[in-house]
């Protein structure tokens, strides 16, 4: 399939933004899982990134770490600009309660913290990237842009990370639960899933040796996106989950609260391939939703969902942008049809939703007006339930006009709101208190 002009436009643009060096790993510290390397689309992934067969007990626990190098990297008279980066893998608990490898990143900054008290951290918790393990993350800090003929990776996170370090702010960017590791597949938009990586990734670079964070830190969350839905769905969680992580602060934009309402929005727009990452990822925490899958799932349909799953997001832009998921079931429904005459299916994609809890500490909820492809409603009445609750919100609807494009109207706030984001989060980092607009939120759009 040619690719789409405005999608391939939008992604150059985001790589020629960022950039692209190859560096070489440096050795691991300690012994990886498996002394071999894997390939996904042509690209080598390290076997650090290979789990051991037996995990650690405690959430959180590092499993191993080594050097990664920074493709935007500076010489400083005190070490590398914007700071010195450490891969890791840590445990963490799945959605079933079952043990799991996770890897990222934690990045020493460079810059003096000048805020109050010790140095922050941050968990940032990327948006979209894909679902074959060479999307990762933390493979995008050493290699912002991918690009060999197979596969198309762009590190657009990257921005909002070194952002963070130039303000003295360390951080630690998760890489989600099967995205990198090369075990199992990544349950994309999974909400406990996301939110206990996030949370173990806190207490992973708490347990790093080199870091200067420590329990004493103030903790934010950060993430726009799949991102915003993890530090959406942590914040919630962390009280029963992770209560050694009090949260000084969570940033959640464009979060996909409900998924039922994204699955209609995405199905048949540019990102339309991250419908079947969803339905690889439900399909990985719930095998038993196989039988309605097949039911419904015809022989192109399985062919799609086998091609994402090993996908970035340039190759879904490139190979399925626009499509419509009535091409891919035996009665020419779409997913949101199915999902309507399926009372299980509507169960657990209930169980998915996010505003259920009362988040802990303040938040800040930021959506697009003309986001389309993570509806802007659904991301509106996450505050108004949060508001409900008692909960301290600022809620951020980020004017601008629709431009015709579901991935634009989704991708400009994130750049026109980063900046408001990143001070709202550092100020809360510096201890300074956090209003709350809720009284607002009826003449808010």
């Amino acid at each position: 399939m040619p690719p789409r002009p405005r999608t391939l436009a939008a992604a150059i643009v985001a790589a020629l933004a960022l950039g692209a060096q190859a560096v070489p790993a440096a050795a691991a510290d300690g012994p990886a899982g498996d002394s071999t390397t894997t390939t996904s689309r042509g690209v080598e992934i390290p076997a650090f990134y290979t789990p051991p067969s037996e995990l650690p007990g405690a959430d959180g626990t590092l499993i191993r770490h080594e050097p990664l190098p920074l493709a935007l990297s500076l010489p400083g008279i005190d070490g590398p600009l914007p700071g010195r980066a450490t891969r890791l893998m840590y445990k963490s608990t799945d959605a079933n309660g079952e043990a799991v490898a996770v890897t990222g990143a934690y990045i020493e900054p460079a810059a003096r913290w000048r805020g109050d008290g010790p140095r922050p951290l941050v968990a940032v918790a990327p948006g979209t990237m894909g679902q074959g393990d060479q999307c990762a993350a933390s493979m995008a800090l050493e290699h912002p842009l991918q690009l060999n003929g197979q596969t198309v990776s762009v590190g657009y996170e990257d921005l909002s990370v070194y952002r963070l370090l130039l303000r003295g702010v360390a951080v630690v960017v998760t890489d989600y639960v099967g995205l990198g590791t090369t075990d199992r597949l990544h349950t994309y938009v999974n909400r406990v899933d996301g939110a206990h990586a996030v949370l173990d990734a806190v207490r992973a670079a708490r347990a790093l040796d080199s870091a200067s964070v420590t329990s004493e830190s103030r903790v934010g969350l950060f993430g726009y996106s799949q991102g915003g839905g993890a530090t959406a769905a942590a914040a919630e969680l962390q009280p029963s989950y992770a209560p050694d992580v009090q949260l000084a602060g969570t940033y959640a934009g464009a979060p996909p609260a409900d998924l039922t309402e994204v699955t209609r929005a995405i199905d048949g727009s540019d990102l339309a391939g991250a419908l079947g990452w969803s339905l690889n990822g439900f399909l990985q925490t719930e095998p038993a939703l196989r039988p309605i899958a097949d039911r419904y799932i015809n022989e192109a349909g399985q062919e799609a969902l086998k091609d994402l799953s090993t996908m970035c997001v340039g190759d879904a832009l490139f190979g399925y942008g626009g499509d419509s998921s009535t091409d891919w079931t035996k009665t020419g429904q779409s997913i949101s049809d199915v999902i309507r005459a399926e009372p299980v299916l509507q169960t657990f994609l209930g169980e998915q939703r996010i505003g259920s809890l009362k988040p802990a500490g303040p938040v800040r909820v930021a959506t697009g007006t003309s986001d389309d492809l993570v509806p802007h409603g659904q991301a509106r009445r996450l505050a108004v339930d949060w508001c409900g609750k008692g909960a301290q919100v600022t809620y951020v609807p980020v004017l601008l006009p629709g431009v015709g494009s579901g991935l634009l109207n989704h991708f400009a706030p994130l750049l026109t709101d980063q900046g408001s984001a990143i001070s709202w989060l550092t100020d809360r980092l510096s201890g300074e208190p956090a209003g709350s607009n809720c009284w607002s939120m009826p003449v808010q759009p």
